[in-house]
């Protein structure tokens, strides 16, 4: 947790060169283990048919994708802002979802089947690539808590006017206690994210498409010190997430963004007419 917190003091740069790295190494050593995996069950079709013991339903499986990188998701922007165009950002935020991240489904999922263990190191190191998984498990881990990491200091840093790196530092120490007992309640917490991040992405298409004249002189424009639309938003976007029926993804991000509109255009009567009295 220290050497990973260490990476992102360096700022995107180092992030740059550990992603440079990590990113090819782990296509390569998931692909190989897809491979195996296929081989041992004796082709596609019979990895296909397998059935696990306990298979999840739809809405559960739904909610523990979603969750798995919804964060990642709603955070993009903090790093695409520096593609050299638009069109760059959103060339590589397509590639990063519908390619990268699909592929990284595929490798814990074709392993998974093949050796009914659901950590994709566990699943190399039963394949008898120890080297491999511990590769993999560590730059898997490491390029995922260093763009949190991020994240969460230039979060942080616009809310409290400190240097975004000694933030990004403070979140890595106690993100590292915080992981002793995370450990031991992933699929909880992935449950949880699945409804709590979404209400923060529908809350930024609905302002989007709003004030979109805002957006386009976003250097010069003026900005609510507290957002408490936004926060009520959020709150109401997690209830309907966790106590509608339905798709709790979906649910989340719908409650959010509408009940955003609403209160936002109630907040903006009641300062119309207190200006005018």
């Amino acid at each position: 947790g220290l050497a990973m917190t260490a990476t992102v003091y360096f700022g995107i740069a180092a992030l740059m060169i550990l992603s440079a790295i990590a990113v090819p190494a782990i296509a390569l050593l998931g692909g190989y283990s897809v491979l195996e995996a296929i081989d041992s069950v004796g082709g596609i079709e019979q990895l296909q048919s397998l059935s696990p013991e306990n298979p999840l339903n739809f809405s559960t499986a739904l909610a523990l994708v979603v969750g798995s990188f919804i964060s990642a998701g709603t955070l993009t922007a903090d790093f695409v802002r520096f593609g050299k165009s638009p069109r760059t950002a959103v060339i590589v935020t397509m590639v990063a979802f519908f390619i990268g991240n699909s592929l990284m489904f595929i490798f814990g999922a074709a392993g998974g089947a093949a050796t009914g263990q659901a950590d994709i190191s566990e699943v190399m190191m039963m394949q008898g690539l120890l080297i491999p998984a511990v590769i993999v498990l560590a730059l898997n881990i490491w390029t995922t808590n260093d763009n949190a990491l991020y994240a969460s200091g230039l979060g942080f840093s616009n809310i409290t006017g400190l240097p975004s790196k000694y933030l990004s530092v403070a979140n890595g120490i106690i993100g590292t206690l915080c992981a002793l007992w995370l450990y031991n309640n992933f699929v909880g917490w992935l449950t949880f994210l699945s409804a709590a991040i979404p209400p923060i992405g529908g809350i930024i298409i609905a302002d989007f498409i709003k004030n979109r004249e805002r957006y386009k002189d976003f250097a010069n424009a003026e900005f609510q010190t507290v957002n408490w639309a936004a926060i009520a938003g959020v709150a109401i976007g997690i209830a309907a997430g966790h106590l509608l029926p339905g798709v709790v993804p979906l649910n989340a991000v719908l409650g959010g963004a509408i009940s955003f509109l609403i209160l936002d255009m109630l907040n903006a009567n009641k300062q119309n007419t207190s200006a005018r009295v």
